[in-house]
């Protein structure tokens, strides 16, 4: 209830999805998902092609690989809701942050990239952008030598780094080298123009980015002034109410999608349900 009351109080008319605690132990996923439409997948000649470690997959989490997860619905939830209301306004680049750490944003951006991906006519790019500690490809099992790092310090071209996970209309950039002084570069010229090649390379692609937590360092906080709409993950029961208020006051107030409640204990027809409300 604390935590609902200080998201009652941002000042926009946004929407909050909760997904649910403790979830049920994901089916072992298959090795590519099909898309929910009956087009015909594109063909990754330019992205190397990588095999996912599906015992780690299942093991973190990562349920949306799984056709019949419960959890899929509450994605596909914030799924329509991002789409509704960036496709009105032109954007396809979305950053996926936290007010602190261990909230669960990375989860959340992985199981959305993937989400994304069934949707009809959908594309979709997860970037890893939490340079102090990439997390993406060891989530999904992954052996991956290079990440966004190695387009600024070793002038790998963006195609180089961008891998195939063999799913249908996915491909995510993750790996490589930690950087320490990772703000600087966020704020850089040349990621700036990364992220406009990003954006305006395929019109039918949504570029996903997994961020720092939004008080742990300036990193987010630079990184917001590139994208077009923010998610914030908030967890349910942890997050002190003046770290989301104070984070919120961090951001383009133009920009903010709305809140994931994660980990939020919610039940209906005896299982788990979602709830939709305005922020006031």
């Amino acid at each position: 209830m604390k935590l609902q009351k200080a998201i009652d109080k941002a000042k926009m008319q946004q929407q909050t999805v909760s997904l649910p605690t403790e979830p049920a132990r994901a089916v072992t996923p298959p090795p590519v998902v099909k898309p929910e439409d009956n087009g015909q997948p594109p063909v990754y000649t330019d992205s190397a092609a990588v095999t996912l470690n599906e015992a780690i997959v299942e093991e973190n989490r990562c349920v949306c690989f799984s056709p019949d997860a419960p959890e899929l619905d509450f994605y596909k939830v914030l799924r329509t809701q991002i789409l509704h209301r960036s496709k009105e306004k032109g954007w396809n680049t979305i950053m996926v942050t936290s007010t602190l750490p261990g909230e669960g944003k990375t989860l959340t951006a992985i199981n959305l990239a993937l989400t994304f991906a069934k949707a009809y006519g959908q594309t979709v790019l997860l970037v890893d952008c939490d340079l102090r500690q990439q997390k993406i490809h060891s989530y999904l099992g992954l052996e991956s030598d290079s990440g966004v790092a190695d387009y600024f310090l070793n002038g790998r071209p963006l195609k180089d780094l961008i891998l195939w996970p063999k799913v249908d209309k996915l491909t995510l950039i993750s790996g490589g080298q930690t950087i320490v002084e990772s703000a600087e570069l966020l704020g850089s010229k040349r990621m700036k123009e990364m992220v406009a090649e990003m954006k305006s390379r395929y019109g039918d692609r949504y570029v996903i980015f997994d961020t720092p937590p939004l008080l742990s360092g300036a990193d987010a906080l630079v990184f917001s002034q590139l994208v077009d709409g923010i998610v914030m993950v908030v967890e349910e029961g942890r997050t002190p109410i003046k770290e989301v208020e104070k984070a919120l006051d961090l951001i383009p107030k133009e920009k903010f999608l709305g809140f994931v409640l994660n980990k939020a204990r919610i039940t209906q027809k005896g299982y788990y349900g979602y709830y939709r409300q305005d922020v006031k």
